[in-house]
């Protein structure tokens, strides 16, 4: 996969479709003045961290297509675990957050264009809390604090330097989706999941449950098991208080 290093961009998102025709590439940034997040919320972009995007033109239908991002955080937590030497902190909080201690470490925003019944290109956009965290008050209440790897291990760690470590773990989990399918990489992201077998709470914008967090199915969607027995929850903001 090629790499595409810049300066300041709007977001590496909009830069990767502007590369689409040369996919699959990385796309990272110093910085980025539009970066954001998911259901368009801002992300904090300061140079220092890591900001990145990888764009694909992947063959499957939209619905596989979308598990990469499981594949994205399984890659995210490999290489946090090789640059810092350490594996316990690290966890995986569905539907694609990486935790460092409890805290929000790393977010990832699967975005696609479509071409008929498929996905012309997929872009996975992930940004890492490498140097700087936001403000607790900027996040919305009950959400996870955010910290990032300096504040919670004392490593600085450059931006090119966790391009170098993300970039193989990605292609490892990439080939083995492609050869193997969703079985391995709902395996390995459920023995990293965090609050497995405990209560949490699923938001959506109509609708709010709170069960026994089961499992993930087939499809990567969220089984809680409630008071109403086990619900499948594709989509939702998940609190864990």
């Amino acid at each position: 996969m090629g790499r595409h290093i810049v300066g300041q961009v709007d977001s590496t998102n909009a830069e990767a479709v502007r590369l689409a025709d040369h996919a699959p590439v990385w796309v990272l940034a110093s910085e980025q003045t539009a970066g954001r997040g998911r259901r368009a919320r801002p992300w904090a972009s300061p140079p220092g961290n890591f900001h990145a995007t990888l764009i694909l033109r992947p063959t499957e239908p939209a619905a596989t297509v979308a598990l990469r991002s499981f594949a994205a955080a399984l890659a995210v937590q490999d290489a946090c675990t090789a640059l810092t030497g350490l594996s316990g902190p690290f966890a995986l909080k569905w539907p694609n957050d990486v935790l460092l201690n409890g805290g929000k470490l790393a977010g990832i925003l699967l975005e696609s264009a479509g071409s008929g019944a498929g996905v012309a290109h997929l872009c996975i956009g992930i940004g890492v809390n490498l140097i700087a965290a936001p403000d607790p008050a900027q996040v919305e209440p009950g959400a996870l604090r955010p910290v990032s790897i300096m504040g919670e291990t004392g490593l600085r760690l450059a931006p090119e330097v966790f391009l170098e470590a993300l970039a193989p773990a990605y292609a490892r989990w990439e080939h083995l989706f492609l050869t193997m399918g969703f079985v391995p990489l709902r395996a390995a992201w459920l023995a990293r999941a965090a609050r497995l077998g405990e209560t949490i709470t699923a938001r959506t914008a109509s609708q709010t449950r709170q069960g026994l967090f089961e499992t993930i199915d087939e499809t990567g969607a969220l089984i809680l098991r409630t008071a109403q027995g086990p619900v499948a929850i594709p989509a939702a903001e998940v609190f864990f208080e």
